[in-house]
């Protein structure tokens, strides 16, 4: 890709996350994790060690950001439900990174991607 062309590209990205509503940003940032786990599945099955963490990271870092937007007053149970839920799968990205594991990884997919349905339906 010319630098023309990646102007384009963030430029189009960048224009679809300033206009997106909450709802849109959030599936957008679970399709990124969902993403990011992927290609850190098809870096396991290479043993390609630095991409295995570079997505792991990255993924870490979305569900970081879920956890740190959760409203507790407003959210209650479910709030709570959720933090534990990605508490979890945050562990389970560890292990995953340290064991080179690759079916932690498809365990905590599973569960993003069933988040990601789930608003993608409200």
């Amino acid at each position: 890709m010319n630098q023309v062309q990646a102007q384009v590209r963030n430029a189009y990205q960048t224009n679809q996350v300033t206009t997106a509503s909450p709802k849109k940003l959030l599936i957008m940032l679970y399709d990124g994790a969902i993403k990011n786990l992927r290609l850190a599945e098809l870096a396991m099955n290479q043993k390609d060690i630095e991409n295995i963490n570079k997505y792991l990271t990255k993924t870490q870092a979305i569900i970081s950001e879920f956890m740190s937007t959760l409203n507790f007053e407003d959210g209650g149970d479910v709030a709570k439900n959720l933090y534990q839920l990605y508490e979890y799968m945050n562990r389970r990205l560890v292990r995953a990174n340290i064991d080179k594991d690759v079916e932690p990884i498809k365990e905590v997919r599973k569960y993003l991607e069933e988040l990601r349905d789930t608003w993608t339906q409200i």
